[in-house]
């Protein structure tokens, strides 16, 4: 079994602008804020999961429940959209059944493990051997745990007024993924199921 240093390193900056944690970092600051309570090692061990699982059964797996990888995406795309909202309108439509649901819904699901990095595993395995992404994923959790547990202190130098700027741009941005993300699968979704209308 080698392990292709290069491989690693390639595979590791593509997934980390795909999850881009730290462009995360308002979203993380403002479930805190709205009292959940965010499990650094949770929050990153599910998400290692998630990721893992789909990159070696993900398309079967998908295919199990008859949902393809455009659907999921699309579904996906929906959590991130109401999350702008709330972000953007200071309105609160996500309410988690405890405070510790922040840590799998939205932040797991779809904010690390999303659509986005999930469809991006599946591609990278037609280019890379698994164990060179497998050790470029295991890496990148590790950044995500590393400001999941920082992020208090961010929070600390920011304070209330940046924080509030910071959730605005963030939530505009975070919308025009969202909207990206949709548009970008729904074509091909529909395509799969009425292919006349779509040429």
């Amino acid at each position: 079994m080698d392990i292709n240093i290069l491989n690693i390193f390639s595979v590791f900056m593509v997934l980390f602008a795909v999850i881009d944690i730290i462009g995360s970092i308002p979203i993380i600051i403002d479930l805190k804020t709205k009292g959940n309570k965010i499990q650094a090692f949770k929050t990153t061990i599910i998400s290692l999961i998630i990721l893992t699982l789909f990159l070696f059964v993900g398309e079967a797996l998908l295919g199990v429940f008859g949902v393809d990888i455009s659907s999921f995406a699309i579904a996906g795309s929906f959590i991130l959209f109401f999350l702008a909202l709330e972000m953007i309108l200071g309105i609160e439509l996500f309410k988690g059944q405890s405070p510790e649901g922040a840590s799998i819904v939205p932040l797991a699901f779809p904010i690390i493990a999303g659509a986005g990095s999930i469809t991006t595993l599946l591609s990278l395995r037609a280019e890379y051997a698994s164990i060179d992404i497998m050790i470029a994923l295991i890496l990148n959790m590790i950044v995500v745990f590393i400001v999941l547990k920082t992020t208090k202190y961010l929070e600390r130098v920011l304070g209330v007024s940046g924080i509030t700027v910071l959730r605005k741009i963030f939530g505009i941005i975070l919308l025009s993924i969202a909207i990206k993300l949709f548009m970008s699968n729904i074509a091909a979704s529909i395509g799969l199921y009425f292919p006349g209308l779509v040429k």
